[in-house]
Parts: C-alpha cells; sequence; structure tokens
C-alpha cells in the first residue's frame, strides 16, 4: 500500500522544524494540511491507501512563518512539486530549509 510522508528539518539550528504548515494539492486542489510535531514530521501520512494516486501533486510548506522573518520575507511559501508514478511506492519528500535557502530529495 502505498503513501507519502514528509519532514522538515531547521539547517541553520541543525534541528526539527516544528509548527511548519503544510499543504498538499493535487490538480489544483487541496487534498490534506497537516503541521509538523516537534520532530518536524506530520502525526500521519498525508495520503495512504486508496487516497494517494498516480499524478503531480504540490507540497506547499510555510517556511516564512516558520522563521518569523521580518517582510519583506525572501522565503515564504516554498513549493515542491513532484510526481507520484505509482501509487503502490512511499513517497517520502524532506525539505531542508533555512530562511534563504531550501533544498529537498525523494527519500526512503
Amino acid at each position: 500500500m502505498g503513501h507519502l510522508t514528509t519532514h522538515v528539518l531547521d539547517t541553520t539550528s541543525g534541528k526539527p522544524a516544528a509548527g511548519v504548515s503544510i499543504h498538499l494539492y493535487c490538480a489544483g486542489m487541496l487534498i490534506a494540511t497537516a503541521v509538523t510535531n516537534a520532530d518536524g514530521r506530520c502525526d500521519e501520512p498525508l495520503l495512504e491507501g486508496d487516497s494517494i494516486v498516480s499524478g503531480v501533486y504540490d507540497l506547499v510548506f510555510g517556511i516564512g512563518d516558520y522563521f518569523q522573518q521580518p517582510e519583506p520575507r525572501f522565503l515564504d511559501e516554498v513549493v515542491v512539486r513532484f510526481t507520484v508514478g505509482d501509487a503502490e511506492q512511499h513517497y517520502h519528500v524532506p525539505l531542508l530549509a533555512t530562511p534563504w535557502s531550501y533544498t529537498t530529495y525523494r527519500g526512503t
């Protein structure tokens, strides 16, 4: 059974990023929301079972609010667009972020 998970790491402090808002979209429609816990992860998968289907998804991370940078923020929302090709697989999409940069990858 496939599922989608994520976590956020604050690479400025070297710690998990707690309290980051996450919005998940597919085909432009909001399909899930979450907030990261003390470990920088969501308490449950964002999608699992029949709710995950092949397609293009956008994970939107509220990084600007997390870092509480004054306006104008260099990064406000980080959007990670990715494709689920096989809905039976596990897709893990971590975000490593600072107020000025980010990186992501397909994790395990």
